[in-house]
């Protein structure tokens, strides 16, 4: 899938509970100082295939052009890219900060499997949260991919866009008959998607399975070129990206927003959003969010893959899971291998152990012999419990924003956090913002 991390997917069993690192959310200021902003990550080891692609860089301020600002988004990654092309009316005054190069943080990472389908099965996810709400987070997350679609449609500009479907295999944690199940909930919720028995699935990709489910409304890309047009657009519209510039700290009260940077200026604004990614806002760390590590593969281009990968991307109902499909230039990219361990993708043993596993695995699925890697990285992503990410109002600091565990739908939830939070701030409001909604740690 397309996480801001190299599956972008990771898939938990939620059948049983599964331990969470706790980190106490402190409410009792809206006051965040120095390291107490996010929590600081590298967020890719080796290099990420989009690393060297043509048309990643723009151009950016070194400094900001004013003290007070509508709106001052932090983080210019494809999640920090949506929020601005979102918010960018042409009467708001917007900033984008990093403290980093623009684009090369997570999304460097993202294998960008733009799908619909969320991590947590919807008919799991209906156990989780009931049914009309596993319902309308599976509408909305496929509504988001047609409006990314439309996005990068309307601004006319190249990164490998492709409409995709997505077959979604039996596997170890969800056979052919929890896939059966699946199918019956997502036509309940109006969601097209086909079941393909093992001879269908034999005859029509030469994998041996118990079954599949074929559905439409995904997508792929090239993260990095995505978010940097996104950018780009946004600058045309008066958006300002400064970086690097690193915030330190922020001040919530009725008048607005003040941020401290690291040069021990203060900027301020009507609203701030922390698109941050992994290295995210220490205020709303709590119980349902967790840091897992995941690898990723690129083959060289132009290699022989089966014909049927130019139309579906793959993931499978296993654990630990598989995930492939082709790029444009013909790369197979593959990952997955997920450890519960945030710390465990620093290690360059387990990123050539993981590699070869995963290799291994798509070679096994597809039946034909892949070349070594071109590329192969590692990355951290956030996750939640029910899949679902974070979107929503920090708890104390009512005009701070943060978004969050997006998992391994990162640029799709990069979308409906985009709308969510320029909804809000619009004074309108969202009608699924209460599926996100940032609460409590004790709630």
């Amino acid at each position: 899938m397309q996480a801001p991390a190299p599956r972008a997917a990771g898939r938990w069993n939620f059948s049983v509970a599964r331990p969470f690192r706790k980190t106490p959310l402190d409410r009792s200021t809206p006051i965040l100082k120095n390291n107490e902003i996010t929590r600081q990550r590298d967020l890719h080891e080796s290099r990420p295939v989009w690393a060297g692609s043509p048309r990643i860089t723009l151009r950016t301020r070194k400094k900001p052009a004013r003290d007070t600002y509508d709106v001052i988004i932090v983080g210019a990654g494809i999640s920090g890219a949506l929020m601005a092309h979102a918010l960018a009316d042409g009467r708001r005054s917007v900033l984008v900060v990093d403290r980093r190069r623009p684009v090369h943080g997570s999304t460097l990472a993202s294998t960008a499997m733009i799908q619909h389908e969320i991590d947590i099965p919807l008919h799991v996810l209906t156990g989780m949260i009931g049914e009309e709400k596993a319902r309308r987070a599976w509408q909305r997350s496929g509504r988001a991919v047609e409006q990314l679609t439309r996005i990068v449609a309307d601004l006319d500009f190249s990164c490998g866009f492709e409409r995709k479907k997505t077959l979604f295999l039996a596997g170890d944690e969800y056979g052919s008959r929890a896939l059966r199940t699946e199918l019956h909930a997502r036509h309940a919720a109006g969601i097209k998607a086909d079941f393909l028995d093992t001879a269908a699935l034999r005859d029509g990709f030469s994998i041996d399975r118990t079954g599949a489910i074929l559905s439409d409304i995904s997508a792929s890309a090239n993260p990095a070129q995505m978010a940097a047009g996104i950018l780009r657009a946004s600058v045309s519209r008066g958006v300002e990206v400064v970086s690097p510039l690193e915030i330190t700290d922020v001040r919530s009260t009725t008048q607005g927003v003040f941020l401290a940077t690291a040069d021990g200026k203060i900027i301020s604004a009507g609203h701030a959003v922390f698109c941050s990614g992994y290295e995210f806002l220490e205020a709303v760390a709590h119980k349902d969010h967790a840091i897992i590590s995941t690898w990723a593969i690129a083959t060289p281009p132009a290699i022989d893959l089966p014909d049927w990968l130019k139309e579906c991307i793959v993931w499978e109902g296993a654990d630990p899971y598989l995930y492939l499909r082709r790029s444009r230039d013909g790369r197979l990219i593959a990952g997955g291998e997920d450890e519960e361990d945030e710390e465990a993708f620093a290690s360059p043993q387990k990123l050539k152990n993981k590699a070869k596993t995963i290799r291994k695995k798509a070679e096994a699925l597809l039946g034909i012999s892949l070349p070594e890697p071109d590329y192969s990285w590692a990355a951290p992503f956030g996750t939640t419990r029910t899949g679902l990410p974070l979107i929503g109002r920090v708890p104390g600091m009512d005009n701070v924003f943060a978004v969050m565990g997006f998992g391994g739908n990162g640029i799709t939830f990069s979308q409906i956090a985009a709308e969510i939070v320029s909804s809000e701030i619009a004074g309108h409001g969202d009608a699924d913002a209460d599926l996100f909604a940032i609460r409590n740690a004790d709630s």
